[in-house]
């Protein structure tokens, strides 16, 4: 793990401070080198691989984490799931080459809320890394166009809830955040995001409120 010089040594509110999760080294020169561009960001980590950003990034509390999907060991997905749990109030965006359907349902249901392929410019990268810490969702325009694709497909008319997926959906519905629904099941967020997970996939949507719509056509009381 390598700590970049900081931008200042008292960085103003304005400073967005982002760590990096990437295995390859000329994606990650790339991406510093991006970051070096603009005087309001901080990068404050950069991590090889999964488990080293599970033990550098909480300690480093950045804004924003910059994740690629394909690391060795754990994958970035994986780490996604740690670092919501170890860092909420980081956001995180994935960056990758990868623009199957599976992979960015997986990326948005462990926590992720940007994702952008590899190639995006220079420039659109760091307007979405600010997007994001303004409370965005940016996406490259190919990862858009899947998800309302995903979307506009059906779900399965044999997709059923397990009765704990449908305990946190209905409290989901009542506008309750992860943490409070751990708290009211008494489980781990961990657990809570896995049984999202297991929601959103079955009933083949993006967010709470597409998967109230489609797993719970009565309002809960």
């Amino acid at each position: 793990m390598a700590t970049l010089p900081k931008a200042a040594m008292n960085p103003s509110p304005q400073v967005i401070r982002v760590a990096l999760v990437e295995d390859r080294l000329d994606d990650r020169e790339k991406i510093l080198a991006a970051l070096h561009t603009s005087p309001d960001f901080d990068c404050v980590a950069v991590c090889a691989s999964a488990e080293e950003a599970r033990q550098t990034i909480p300690r480093h509390k950045p804004d924003i984490v910059l994740m690629d999907i394909q690391l060795p060991g754990d994958s970035g997905i994986d780490c996604v799931r740690h670092l919501k749990d170890a860092t909420p109030e980081a956001e995180i965006m994935m960056l990758t080459i990868f623009e199957d359907h599976e992979r960015i349902f997986q990326s948005l249901a462990a926590g992720a809320t940007g994702y952008l392929l590899k190639k995006t410019p220079r420039d659109k990268l760091l307007e979405a890394i600010r997007e994001l810490r303004t409370g965005g969702a940016p996406m490259s325009g190919q990862i858009a166009r899947q998800v309302v694709t995903a979307f506009r497909r059906p779900a399965p008319a044999a997709a059923r809830l397990a009765p704990m997926e449908q305990k946190v959906l209905q409290l989901l519905a009542r506008g309750h955040l992860y943490k409070e629904v751990a708290d009211e099941l008494e489980i781990k967020i961990s657990t809570v995001r896995t049984h999202v997970w297991h929601i959103y996939k079955k009933l083949q949507v993006h967010n709470r409120t597409e998967a109230v719509l489609k797993g719970l056509p009565i309002r809960p009381v």
